[in-house]
């Protein structure tokens, strides 16, 4: 099928010849007239040659949101066969039915060539989340491909913050595995899809320091990392969150697990505000994983000090000896942002901090090295010494 054609600027053909997923505004030479935004398009280059087939999406910087490089059809078929390909690469990563890990991303937008979609698997639930126009006009095609593909009970869509039954039969909790680990999502109400599938790696990593240890487990959510630590032999945890629905989540895991009732804690309360005003090292492991603070260029420098003062916060709190695990979901805040941040801060806490592990985001969120943009998740494990 020919779509309408959108020509490129001469010179600005390299991001899409090496397979970048994004045609900025700036780029584009000529779009035809009366386009509608969400349309599907060819992208040419200066002499006319078809360099890509995506979607248009109006005014937006990013107005051309690429799907294929080369001249195709974005039809019922190709969608299900890379929704397909993306769960394939799941499967190999050791997830899926009848494994340890039943809850997982299986399509993580640009990252596998589908941008603008989402899709999470609990078990037999399908969580679908949509960010763009276009992706938005080929919906009915993804919801139809995930019913052949998988076969789920529910799928709910939870685009632009409301949350619908849009096949099958409607589910509030939702039971899964991670790693073996049982864990429960609200797919209606919790935030993004009803879980966090994308610290997968951090919890294991979590599981196997924490032995013996006292956490606090700040921004806990509904407690998964705080279960992780548990199930790894720390001898107490105190889970600190804003929601009191997520606490309540928190103590059933507990139960979900088999861990000792006595063992954990919840407080309702903003997790900013409680660690600042605590005094005591009174932890040997400190967990803070804050939401994203900069989701735009334009935030970075409050973002900055947002994260200079958490992470000081909580250092401040772990034991000489300690484990302190700090986490930042801001891609504009990058990895040598934080780092810097952290010896800062350390400095000024008057402790010394030696990076363990630094853990980025599990598997099921892939990092394309087409597409630096899917990099956003960054931990550092770092042991805490006191500076005499």
């Amino acid at each position: 099928m020919a779509y309408p054609v959108i020509q490129l600027k001469m010179g600005r053909e390299a991001s899409v010849g090496f397979h970048h997923p994004w045609v900025f505004s700036g780029a584009i030479e000529s779009i035809p007239d009366n386009l509608e935004e969400g349309a599907l398009v060819h992208i040419a280059d200066r002499n006319g040659r078809i360099i890509g087939t995506g979607t248009f999406e109006g005014d937006s910087s990013i107005a051309v949101r690429v799907f294929d490089f080369s001249e195709t059809e974005i039809n019922e078929e190709w969608i299900t066969n890379r929704i397909e390909q993306a769960n394939d690469q799941r499967l190999l990563l050791g997830y899926g039915p009848d494994t340890d890990t039943t809850g997982y991303r299986i399509v993580f937008g640009e990252a596998d060539n589908l941008p603008g979609l989402v899709i999470d698997r609990y078990a037999d639930v399908l969580v679908v989340q949509i960010s763009t126009i276009g992706m938005s006009n080929l919906s009915p095609i993804v919801i139809r491909a995930c019913k052949k593909l998988f076969n789920p009970i529910a799928i709910i869509d939870r685009s632009e913050g409301e949350s619908n039954v849009v096949d099958g039969k409607a589910v509030e909790a939702v039971g899964f595995l991670e790693h073996g680990i049982k864990l429960t999502a609200d797919v209606m109400g919790g935030q993004k899809t009803g879980f966090f599938f994308d610290q997968k790696e951090l919890r294991q990593a979590v599981k196997k320091y924490a032995h013996g240890k006292s956490v606090l487990n700040a921004f806990s959510y509904t407690g998964a990392t705080g279960i992780a630590a548990l199930l790894g032999g720390a001898a107490s945890v105190h889970n600190v969150d804003e929601s009191k629905a997520a606490l309540e989540l928190c103590l059933k895991h507990a139960t979900l697990n088999g861990i000792d009732s006595k063992k954990i804690t919840t407080q309702e309360g903003d997790a900013f505000a409680w660690l600042g005003a605590q005094k005591d090292t009174a932890y040997d492991m400190v967990i803070i994983d804050p939401p994203a603070l900069a989701k735009t260029k334009r935030e970075i420098e409050q973002a900055k000090k947002a994260y200079h003062f958490v992470n000081r916060a909580g250092m401040r709190l772990v034991k000489d000896g300690g484990i302190f695990v700090t986490s930042s979901c801001s891609h504009f805040f990058t990895e040598d942002d934080f780092a810097y941040t952290l010896r800062r801060a350390s400095v000024q806490a008057g402790l010394q901090l030696d990076v363990l592990e630094v853990v980025r985001q599990a598997s099921d969120h892939p990092l394309s090295v087409y597409f630096p943009e899917s990099l956003y998740l960054k931990s550092f494990i770092c042991r805490v010494r006191k500076l005499k």
